[in-house]
């Protein structure tokens, strides 16, 4: 694939994903693959761009108040530390066997950009594993017993195969968490960012990360999470759910179609 087309698809997913809170980690993967990286390879240069990415997008939305540290600290450091164990040991599996894992995320990924969200706090009585939460204005309630060993499983597979879980962590905010969508936009950032550096470590201790074919996409795609910041808090991320499930489930076909067609 053309570089300068490569470079303008990476800008314009750095956009998109970061005005939702996602990662783009799952399109990064493909688009690199198509380019002729190597799945590992590809992996790895997609958890660089996200980190990159996923700090720019975080800036702009910490400006404007709408990441809840607090929140992020407490759900965040399993999904972290499951994706340096994913990373790390992802060169013990085949190209084929992380594409066909990359492309079951990203099915799931769709379907739950499909369901339906309504911003409520969750009516629980306090009890142990349900925090109460207050943050600007909002009153929302986490359920500690889903939240930590979802986060935990989604990690390990995203450090695995490059992605940053940004699919998975905005809709569990919203569904199980009752967090309002602007807040958990702005607060994915700041879990994606770290989720991408600990998978990206786990890669680069093995020997995957390839510099020349990573930094100059990465500073693209740091411009498109600057402005994509920016369009996020004037955009409803509502409005893009249906399209970012449709073409993560598209995705999801062309990397079934890569690992079964590809020798690499």
């Amino acid at each position: 694939m053309n570089i300068v087309l490569v470079s303008i698809i990476i800008f314009a997913i750095a956009i998109i994903m970061t005005m939702t809170g996602r990662g783009g980690g799952n399109f990064y993967v493909l688009v690199l693959v198509a380019a002729g990286q190597v799945m590992h390879q590809a992996a790895t240069s997609a958890q660089f761009i996200l980190m990159l990415t996923a700090f720019a997008g975080m800036l702009i939305f910490q400006k404007n108040k709408t990441v809840d540290w607090k929140l992020a600290l407490v759900i965040d450091p399993p999904t972290d530390i499951m994706a340096f164990v994913g990373g790390y040991f992802s060169s013990y599996a085949s190209n084929v066997s992380l594409k066909l894992i990359l492309a079951g995320l990203l099915v799931i990924a769709g379907f739950l950009m499909l369901i339906k969200i309504k911003e409520r706090p969750i009516q629980t009585r306090k009890k142990l594993g349900y925090w109460h939460r207050e943050f600007q204005g909002q009153s929302y309630v986490v359920n500690l017993w889903y939240t930590i060993p979802i986060t935990a499983l989604a990690g390990l597979a995203a450090g695995a195969v490059g992605i940053s879980c940004g699919s998975f962590k905005v809709p569990l905010m919203v569904l199980l968490c009752g967090v309002p969508m602007r807040i958990a936009v702005g607060t994915s950032s700041a879990m994606v960012a770290a989720t991408a550096i600990m998978g990206f470590i786990g890669h680069a201790s093995q020997g995957h990360f390839d510099p020349k074919g990573a930094i100059p996409f990465a500073v693209i795609a740091v411009l498109g999470g600057l402005i994509g910041g920016k369009f996020a808090l004037k955009t409803k991320p509502e409005k893009l759910k249906k399209v970012f499930a449709y073409t993560t489930l598209v995705a999801s076909l062309f990397m079934i179609l890569n690992a079964l067609f590809s020798n690499g």
